[in-house]
C-alpha cells in the first residue's frame, strides 16, 4: 500500500489484498512523516 504524504490528512476506502473486503484507512502526516494511522474494517 502507497501512502501519500502530500495531504496532511485524508481518509480512502481500500480493498484488503487478502480478502478483497473494503477497509477505511486514515492516515496522519505532520511534515511528510506518518504520524498516525487507522484502519477499519467497514463491513460489507
Amino acid at each position: 500500500m502507497l501512502l501519500d504524504p502530500s495531504v496532511a490528512q485524508q481518509t480512502y476506502v481500500e480493498d484488503c489484498e487478502v480478502c478483497c473486503n473494503p477497509i477505511e484507512l486514515a492516515p496522519e502526516f505532520e511534515d511528510n512523516v506518518l504520524v498516525g494511522f487507522e484502519a477499519r474494517d467497514i463491513g460489507q
